[in-house]
């Protein structure tokens, strides 16, 4: 019996195309390995389904920052004599909403099409499949498919989405994900939030300010149970200051919205009810893997992706499918998924060129700092810095280590900063070595001592060379100088 012949429709429908380097997702990570790879002079594509930049800049780290910017503008005023008198007055919810819409330019990728195109990587738009080796196959919006072929690589930087539980009521409750809190257009009367981790934490700070009644709801002791606890404690009173009714050893056992536009009931653990007028889940992160293609290259669909120091999908015959991002767990933060494209994309270009690749801890095409020195800044109420091990971290992997601590507030920088200046910070010194290997820091703008705390642990600079560091008179950074006397003691 013949083939079917395939009609002149779906000859129509179908295009295949050839490139070296193949991107599936176009969000910050993507963007960034398609940028090494084209800078290379590599043909490549980059494929996406929504809009191009990705989560990051439209719906988590842009729009979240742009919300918890102006609170945080007017608390520094007023935690100043002198300043606090001409700062009485209420945010301008309003002008806030509109300077988030500014900042993800009303949710329009055009800016970011125009940079694809300056950068000379060609966009495709559609959902993107792997269909075999060094094959994608794109589901275009009208309909056609575009057959891909990869001469030399295909990178999947799809990234992460909301994992929102299966409790009873979750469906008719129509929860907030962190989409739609960075995204909503006026704020709740009453917000109970699930989860006090980082999206948690940040947006209780956020919505409170904004004018809503939040409820924290946490499993655990204190918020952001992966810093040091100490950095949990200070955001929960922190947040509690501003209103925030904080809960720890909460749980939500059902949801109920009786009518489409009315409140949501939260059935608790312990049988109490909450009501509020919105719910947000921000109860972690799943990998957007689910329909993805994985089975025809043999890996499961909806995992998370393992990989090598060079972004190297393991278990995939003939090394040429990449993952950078959070889709491989390693560290889900935007500044460490463009971190690891750089070093996707070095090694990329190098394999193509037939050249060597050096994997070896901190060589051009290792992604040591995700395991070493990853640094995170939760915007919340204080701010809460980390780059490296907690101290429970350090002792857990066998070094021999001390944490060293002092009051921020002591420091004469932070009191001239504010008047009522409340953090803590902590080194962990690895005592073998005579390096740091983590640092925190809380308390307002916490956040700006970070980057001296990485350069330091990533860099494992000798505690007797930081003693030749000397920090300015009078900033914030003397508590550098105060944890290094408290550590010569």
């Amino acid at each position: 019996m013949s083939e079917p012949r395939e009609s002149s429709e779906s000859r129509e429908s179908r295009e295949s195309r050839e490139f070296d380097v193949i991107v599936i997702g176009a969000g910050p990570t993507g963007e960034n390995v398609a940028d090494r790879t084209a800078a290379a002079g590599l043909r490549t594509a980059i494929v996406e389904s929504e809009l191009v930049g990705g989560d990051c800049s439209y719906w988590a780290c842009i729009p979240s920052k742009a919300l918890l910017r102006p609170p945080a503008a007017l608390a520094a005023a007023r935690a100043v004599a002198g300043a606090r008198q001409a700062a009485g007055g209420r945010l301008d919810v309003a002008a806030v909403l509109a300077r988030r819409n500014g900042f993800v330019s009303d949710w329009q990728d055009d800016g970011q099409v125009s940079w694809l195109e300056s950068a000379g990587i060609e966009l495709i738009r559609g959902h993107g499949r792997l269909a075999g080796e060094r094959r994608v196959t794109v589901a275009a919006p009208d309909g056609a498919t575009v057959e891909l072929t990869a001469t030399h690589a295909v990178a999947v930087c799809t990234g992460s989405a909301a994992a929102v539980p299966g409790l009873p009521g979750v469906a008719e409750a129509r929860p907030w994900t962190p989409r739609e809190a960075t995204a909503a257009r006026k704020a709740p009367d009453r917000l109970a939030i699930v989860g006090g981790g980082v999206v948690g934490a940040e947006m209780a700070a956020a919505w409170s300010a904004l004018g809503s009644k939040v409820t924290l709801l946490m499993r655990g002791e204190r918020p952001l149970p992966r810093m040091e606890a100490f950095a949990g404690d200070l955001v929960a009173e922190g947040l509690a200051a501003r209103g925030v009714d904080v809960r720890p050893g909460a749980s939500v056992a059902e949801l109920r919205r009786a009518h489409a536009t009315g409140p949501v009931t939260l059935t608790l653990g312990g049988g109490e009810t909450l009501e509020a007028d919105e719910v947000l889940f921000a109860t972690g992160r799943k990998p957007r893997t689910e329909d993805m293609g994985l089975e025809t290259v043999g890996l499961r669909p909806g995992s998370w992706l393992d990989v090598d120091e060079t972004l190297r999908v393991r278990g995939v015959d003939g090394g040429w499918l990449y993952c950078a991002g959070d889709t491989n767990r390693r560290a889900l933060l935007t500044h460490q998924g463009k971190y690891q494209a750089r070093v996707a994309g070095a090694a990329i270009v190098a394999r193509a060129a037939g050249g060597p690749i050096d994997d070896r801890p901190w060589g051009e095409h290792a992604a040591t700092a995700d395991t070493v020195g990853a640094p995170q800044v939760v915007f919340t109420e204080p701010e809460a810095a980390s780059v490296g091990l907690t101290a429970q971290e350090a002792e857990r992997s066998g070094r021999r280590v001390r944490a060293v601590d002092y009051d921020l507030g002591n420091v004469a920088g932070a009191a001239l900063f504010s008047d009522d200046y409340r953090g803590k910070a902590r080194i962990v010194v690895d005592l073998d070595r005579e390096v740091l290997v983590g640092a925190t820091f809380v308390g307002p703008q916490a956040g700006d001592l970070l980057h001296a705390a990485t350069i330091a642990v990533t860099g494992e600079v000798p505690i007797a060379r930081l003693w030749h560091a000397v920090p300015c008179f009078p900033t914030v950074s003397e508590i550098w100088l105060r944890l290094l006397e408290t550590l010569r003691g």
